[in-house]
C-alpha cells in the first residue's frame, strides 16, 4: 500500500514480547501502530509471554504470530527465516531477563536466537519494576546491549497500580504509543 501521506510508513516489523504482565498492552502498540505503518506486523512470543497474552489474542492484531511451540513449524519458522524475513524488531516488553539474555549471548529460546541472528535494527523498550531497573547488573547489561549496537529506549518513570500490593507504585514505564511508532519509524531501515 502506497500513500501521499508523508506520515505513512512500511516494512517489515518483527516484534518481539516476552514474559511480563505488561505484554497485555501489545495490542494498544499494535493499534497505535497500525495508524501510520502499512507493513507487516510480525509477532514472536515467548513462552512466558503467551501465558499471560494468548497468541490467538495477538493474532487479531498482527498480521503473523510466531511461538516455536510446534515443531511442525520449525523448518519455516526459526531464527534463519524469521531473521531473513523482516527489516527491524521492537522488543516489547523487554525483560530483565530478555536484556540480560541478549547482552551476555545467550540464546536460551527463539526469540533470542532470532536477535542473535539479526542484522537489522534492534529496539528493546525495558519493563521492570523500580527496583530492578536501578540495580547495577541491569544498568551494565543495558550499557553492554548499547555497546554492542542494540538500541535500549530508556523507560519513563510512572505510576502503575500493582494488584499484589493493592496500591499504586513508581515504576519504570514503556513508552506511550505514539512515542513508540515515532522509534520504529526513526529505526525502521528506509523510512527514518
Amino acid at each position: 500500500m502506497t500513500s501521499n501521506n508523508p506520515a505513512v510508513f512500511g516494512g517489515r516489523l518483527l516484534i518481539g514480547a516476552t514474559g511480563s504482565a505488561a505484554v497485555a498492552t501489545l495490542p494498544m502498540y499494535i493499534n497505535a501502530l497500525r495508524t501510520t505503518f502499512t507493513g507487516t506486523i510480525t509477532v514472536l512470543m515467548t513462552h512466558t509471554a503467551a501465558t499471560f497474552l494468548p497468541p490467538h489474542t495477538v493474532g487479531l492484531f498482527a498480521d503473523r504470530v510466531v511461538t516455536g511451540t510446534r515443531p511442525d513449524d520449525w523448518a519455516r519458522e526459526n531464527q534463519a527465516t524469521l531473521a531473513a524475513g523482516h527489516d527491524m524488531m521492537a522488543v516489547l516488553p523487554a525483560t530483565a531477563n530478555m536484556l540480560s539474555a541478549v547482552a551476555t549471548g545467550a540464546v536460551p529460546n527463539l526469540l533470542t536466537a532470532t536477535i542473535a541472528a539479526a542484522d537489522f535494527p534492534v529496539v528493546f523498550f525495558p519493563v521492570m519494576t523500580d527496583g530492578m531497573w536501578g540495580k547495577p547488573a541491569i544498568r551494565r547489561n543495558v550499557e553492554q546491549l548499547r555497546l554492542d549496537g542494540y538500541h535500549v529506549v530508556d523507560p519513563q518513570p510512572g505510576q502503575r497500580y500493582d494488584v499484589g500490593l493493592g496500591e499504586f507504585v513508581k515504576a519504570p514505564m514503556p513508552p506511550a504509543p505514539p512515542r513508540f511508532v515515532e522509534v520504529v519509524r526513526e529505526f525502521m531501515p528506509g523510512d527514518g
